[in-house]
């Protein structure tokens, strides 16, 4: 066996080491990139990324973008992570802190990171209550207007922030949602100067959120963002600031055993 990206014996690479540089080339950017700037990258003919890109994304390990033509990570790679993750005990440090959560504050607790142009859920913990938010781990879901997704924006990277704003599609869920690139950049910096960002009813009628990032010193970037979302019956925007120190040191203590890289 040789590393990802490590010539094999005989001073070839196959074709199996050439589709992992590329997939390993995709993941590096949340933003997603373009087959010329992964073929280039990966030293391989741009015929080449083209076939093996193509594979991958008909077997589900990278998404392509049809309008920015850039490839992402695709699920396939968050079932594989998963797997991973549960042999080695890591899906596990979050999950009890989150659980904790939820049954400090009465509501559902989720977590997310960022995956192209869309946030991937990757943990929910559902709320005591019989009315309460629900949430897939493995599904996808926007933004621009949700909490989580400002909050992954917000912190991401100068050239992954300004890559998004251009480009995200600003769907109007409803009619609280984020549609104007100007005041979506102004909320960005809010969220940011602030550290943590309020989704109010702009995803879902009737559901608030507020969400706050999962970061590893000395990166200020976030890895994750982690939510509180309820029933706006029974969260009121204020409800949501009394949840936010508990977020907050939530977020922190998650920071602090989850291997971020």
């Amino acid at each position: 066996m040789t590393e990802l990206g490590a010539q094999p014996l005989g001073g070839h690479r196959n074709m199996l080491d050439k589709a992992l540089d590329l997939l390993h080339a995709v993941s590096v950017d949340a933003a997603g990139r373009q087959a010329a700037e992964l073929a280039e990258e990966c030293g391989v003919p741009l015929s080449t990324a083209y076939r093996l890109l193509t594979s991958l994304t008909q077997r589900g390990y990278t998404v392509l973008d049809k309008r920015t033509r850039r490839y992402t990570l695709g699920l396939e790679t968050f079932v594989l992570g998963q797997t991973v993750a549960q042999a080695r005990g890591l899906t596990g440090v979050a999950r009890p802190i989150l659980e904790e959560l939820a049954a400090e504050t009465g509501e559902a607790t989720l977590m997310a990171v960022l995956s192209g142009s869309h946030q991937l859920y990757v943990h929910y913990v559902r709320g005591p209550h019989s009315v309460s938010v629900t949430g897939s781990p493995g599904t996808l879901g926007p933004l621009h207007c949700t909490a989580q997704g400002k909050v992954l924006v917000a912190m991401s990277s100068e050239k992954t922030q300004r890559h998004l704003v251009d480009t995200l599609d600003l769907t109007a869920f409803t009619a609280k949602s984020i549609t104007d690139r100007a005041e979506f950049r102004r909320e960005l910096t809010k969220v940011a100067q602030q550290g943590w960002a309020i989704a109010d009813e702009e995803h879902e009628v009737g559901i608030r959120a507020i969400a706050a990032p999962v970061m590893r010193d000395p990166v200020p970037l976030a890895r994750a963002a982690i939510s509180i979302a309820a029933p706006a019956f029974r969260a009121t925007v204020d409800t949501l600031h009394r949840w936010l120190p508990a977020l907050q040191d939530a977020a922190q203590r998650i920071s602090l055993v989850m291997p971020m890289e």
